[in-house]
């Protein structure tokens, strides 16, 4: 689907028209952005505009609060890709710098909002701050918009036992807890990469070749451990085949005095898969067992065939759709 994508204010086109605008981190794309979403797509219908979605990298936690960036649950690509299928039109990415920090709420809505956007409505979570220490809420962004001539909405945020947040869904992932996430999520979680190669143990010594995808820097991966899910090109081109079932494995590989970490898949029942150096993702749609270090090699075969099996149990019937999870 395709979506425009504006890398900072100034690629904005200077004809541009008025636009129903969305803003946020938007890291996940789950099930409480997709409301937001909705909602503004609602509102573009109505007022016959495209919708305009305002998000940042670097994560803003990583520059106002000088913390470690978070682990990204979705890549800028896979984020704009999301956001498209969610109803955007556009996709403006603002770099978020301590001067962009700085503006005060006026001065963001002026400068962002008004001057380039044109903006007709505004469609945010309820709990939506913005400006100079955070000190802009939905209430001053309505009274703003009075101002300025465009209209607010403050969108009640979902939630299950808890608030959906991306927060909440690095939590799951931290723990492993893969199908938690793909229910917040509304789809598996999903890490993308390059086939590179590894130590070659899974095709010349254990007997089940996998594909070890080398991962960015602050991805969200999962808990060590073994999970079942889906390898799939990212990619395809003209492949006739882009998308088996897998089983994988998360870990420093204990039984082989550990090693670097590692993120590797085995598409199941296929040994003649030649995927390196191809974009990749790994989607993870259960959780097998945790990370262990075995005594032999022969113990850690019998647990990984073991492993197979029940990949391939829990991933029958899918038909090769990774949004078909059961």
């Amino acid at each position: 689907m395709d979506v425009r994508r504006w890398g900072g204010l100034e690629e904005i086109p200077r004809d541009w028209g008025r636009s129903v605008v969305t803003i946020g981190v938007f890291d996940g794309v789950h099930r409480g952005h997709q409301t937001i979403l909705r909602t503004a797509v609602d509102q573009a219908r109505r007022l016959d505009l495209p919708v305009v979605v305002v998000t940042f990298e670097p994560h803003p936690d990583s520059v106002v609060r000088d913390l470690p960036h978070p682990a990204v649950l979705t890549p800028p690509d896979r984020k704009a890709e999301l956001l498209a299928e969610h109803g955007a039109d556009a996709v403006c990415v603002l770099p978020f710098t301590v001067e962009l920090s700085r503006l005060s709420a006026e001065e963001f809505v002026q400068h962002v909002l008004v001057d380039r956007l044109h903006t007709a409505a505004v469609v945010v979570g309820e709990n939506f701050r913005f400006g100079h220490k955070a000190a802009g809420d939905v209430d001053v962004l309505r009274t703003l918009g009075e101002k300025y001539d465009f209209t607010t909405e403050g969108v009640r945020l979902v939630a299950d036992a808890d608030t959906i947040t991306s927060t909440l869904i690095r939590r799951y992932l931290s723990e492993g807890n893969v199908a938690e996430a793909r229910v917040e999520l509304g789809r598996p979680h999903r890490v993308e990469g390059r086939i590179v190669h590894g130590a070659a143990r899974g095709r010349e010594l254990l007997g089940f070749p996998t594909a070890n995808l080398d991962c960015p820097a602050h991805a969200a991966i999962p808990a060590d451990g073994v999970y079942a899910g889906w390898l799939l090109r990212t990619a395809p081109g003209e492949h006739a085949e882009s998308c088996w079932p897998a089983a994988i494995s998360v870990g420093t590989n204990p039984t082989f005095e550990g090693s670097p970490r590692t993120v590797e898949a085995y598409a199941l029942d296929r040994d003649d898969l030649d995927l390196y150096g191809e974009a990749m993702a790994i989607e993870f749609v259960h959780h097998i067992r945790g990370q262990l270090r075995f005594d032999s090699v022969d113990e850690l075969i019998e647990a990984m065939r073991r492993d197979v099996d029940q990949a391939r149990e829990l991933m029958a019937g899918t038909d090769g759709d990774p949004s078909d999870v059961g």
